[in-house]
């Protein structure tokens, strides 16, 4: 008996790359990513670069991948399933940081694969999880290499030495950053008090757009940097110029905190899409 032959057309994904770190409780790092890349319909490939004993109330312990195995599973994508788009999440180590760093310096293709940076410094709960030397070569060595980085209002104050506590402010910065470190910034202001709103300022050196959706009341949850960052960097993987991608991944983050779900006494971030 002859096998049936399947004439159907296989559809091609893009790949997106996310180098991260592990958060056993499934909301944020390399969970969220992949979680956010399927959902806008793009095959994701993952670089550990710490595991994280956490939950959403606490990170318990913090454990950096072997710099030469980061290295390796970058590698090892790059070889066989090429990405699109990069992003990065939590580094963790000045090590591994000096991996990434040295490994997207070393491209020679052009175009280069556009490079999102969430510079996660610390977590939601308030643990510190990028040591002042590693911060160092995150905002001088590796910020000049992206496409986007991505602060929030206390990585923003870290980044040029105050932090914004008005919405002028949060314009200020995106400029200042991108004078600072050359590359496009989108400061994140969902965290400013006082606001009916969650607006957020994108900068490319020529515009400033920002942008806003109405604050989802009643919820408190992590991983939003990192879906929203994971959005971004799938919308560039499909295609999308950087405003467009940014647009998708606000309209993304601002559904998935809208849909979050009780998972025992906290909230995860819920279904996302883009279709608003």
């Amino acid at each position: 008996m002859r096998p049936v032959q399947n004439t159907t057309k296989r559809k091609t994904w893009p790949v997106a790359l996310t180098i991260a770190g592990s958060d056993s409780g499934g909301g944020a790092g390399i969970q969220a990513d992949l979680k956010t890349f399927a959902a806008l319909g793009v095959h994701g490939a993952s670089a550990i670069a710490c595991l994280t004993a956490q939950n959403p109330k606490a990170v318990l312990a913090v454990k950096a991948c072997p710099p030469e195995v980061l290295r390796r599973q970058i590698e090892a994508v790059f070889a066989e399933l090429p990405p699109r788009a990069v992003k990065t999440g939590l580094l963790f180590s000045r090590e591994n940081l000096r991996v990434v760093v040295d490994f997207f310096r070393a491209q020679t293709a052009r175009p280069r694969v556009p490079l999102v940076v969430d510079p996660v410094m610390a977590s939601t709960s308030g643990a510190e999880l990028l040591a002042p030397t590693a911060k160092k070569i995150l905002a001088e060595e590796l910020l000049p290499l992206a496409t986007l980085v991505m602060p929030n209002l206390d990585e923003a104050g870290d980044l040029i030495g105050r932090r914004p506590k008005t919405a002028a402010d949060i314009h200020r910065a995106a400029r200042e950053i991108y004078e600072r470190f050359g590359c496009a910034v989108l400061v994140k202001g969902g965290h400013l008090p006082g606001s009916a709103t969650a607006t957020d300022v994108l900068f490319d050196g020529a515009t400033a757009v920002e942008l806003t959706a109405s604050r989802v009341s009643g919820v408190h949850t992590h991983g939003t940097g990192c879906t929203y960052s994971a959005a971004i960097c799938a919308a560039l993987a499909l295609g999308n110029e950087l405003p467009s991608a940014a647009r998708i991944g606000k309209r993304f983050v601002t559904s998935a905190i809208a849909n979050s779900y009780r998972i025992g006494k906290h909230f995860a971030l819920g279904r996302g899409c883009v279709d608003q």
